[in-house]
């Protein structure tokens, strides 16, 4: 097997984590891409994710894809096997994989189904992967106390930005903010760095639907740098913690929004 360092990445097939994929790539980890379902523009994944997977092996790389649905338990365990089949070590995880509702409703008409749903995938899926993770980062740092591990949590502006026609998926990121202090908490004795990305208005599948709305809101400067973010701008930063550069700074939020977490007058 491969000396290099390997990072498991979930929704890795196409948006902000292909190009976290990629990132990571560049900087020499070998990869594993976790996709599943359709996109919002109904593309089979697959396709997207074997794509990805391409242009990263012709990086020299290697990399591996695996079909999971990250809120299903037999699924979980299933990635995590399969990292261990394939790579035998992982030295990052990166818990992007997430959902919008699929429908906009009003939080006086939304529906305890798509409530389950955005929260399975968005929280609890995440939680338990990490718990499966972090107890084998624990066993490879006792075994390879030199080795170096990361996670890393996607979450959003929604975290603290009130939207009530999609209430479930705020209150979802809001989880992973707490989940991410959690686990940085319980493994900085083992020297296990844990963060939140926090991104603001990314050009993704997900904002498709509503890019006229967003197109007029940049412009007239809800984010003081008057641009849409891009996948890329995560996968930076991504790269920066994959790199050690903010090892003592675990538990942190790094916000990618060009500035809209600002309170301004």
């Amino acid at each position: 097997m491969s000396h290099k360092p390997v990072a498991i990445v979930t929704g890795a097939s196409r948006g902000i984590g292909k190009a976290i994929a990629m990132e990571l790539a560049s900087l020499g980890y070998n990869i594993v891409i976790n996709y599943f379902d359709f996109t919002v523009k109904g593309e089979p994944d697959e396709a997207n994710a074997r794509q990805t997977h391409t242009e990263i092996k012709k990086t020299g790389i290697e990399c591996e894809i695996l079909r999971g649905d990250i809120s299903n338990a037999e699924d979980r365990k299933s990635l995590v096997q399969f990292a261990k089949n394939k790579f035998g070590s992982c030295n990052m995880l990166v818990n992007n994989a997430g959902v919008a509702p699929s429908k906009r409703m009003d939080i006086l008409e939304a529906t305890e189904e798509s409530f389950d749903r955005v929260m399975s995938i968005n929280l609890k899926g995440p939680y338990f992967l990490t718990q499966l993770v972090a107890n084998w980062m624990i066993e490879q740092k006792k075994a390879n106390p030199e080795q170096e591990f990361r996670i890393v949590n996607t979450g959003s502006m929604s975290a603290y930005t009130s939207s009530p026609a999609r209430g479930e998926y705020c209150v979802s990121k809001a989880g992973v903010s707490m989940m991410t202090l959690l686990y940085a908490d319980r493994l900085a004795e083992y020297n296990i760095g844990v963060f939140e990305i926090r991104p603001g208005i990314i050009q993704t599948d997900m904002t498709s639907v509503v890019k006229d709305k967003y197109d007029k809101m940049i412009a007239e400067g809800i984010t003081p740098i008057k641009r849409w973010g891009q996948p890329e701008d995560i996968g930076k930063v991504v790269g920066a913690i994959a790199e050690g550069k903010l090892d003592f700074s675990t538990g942190q939020v790094i916000n990618v929004d060009g500035g809209f977490h600002f309170r301004r007058l």
